[in-house]
């Protein structure tokens, strides 16, 4: 069963997107209101999303960043006792 957000206005439910179900079909109802997020949640969220792509067109450059952070990583690491 698809889940699916939208918007109440009185006795009617706007979806954000189709069903994809006929017009007419029955259907039950489970409301769970979606909880508001503080504007510093938000930020990052939408940080963390333009961040996901960002290495997309330049993979040579993520492979440059992976390795100098795996060198980086070393050098501040403590030896263990043996």
């Amino acid at each position: 069963m698809p889940t699916l957000k939208g918007t109440i206005h009185g006795k009617t439910i706007e979806l954000d997107q189709a069903p994809g179900w006929p017009d007419g079909q029955q259907v039950t109802v489970k409301l769970e209101p979606i909880r508001l997020q503080k504007d510093g949640e938000q930020n990052a969220l939408e940080a963390l999303k333009r961040a996901a792509g960002s290495w997309s067109d330049d993979p040579e450059g993520l492979d440059e960043f992976l390795e100098w952070n795996r060198q980086q990583r070393k050098v501040s690491r403590r030896d263990l006792p043996e």
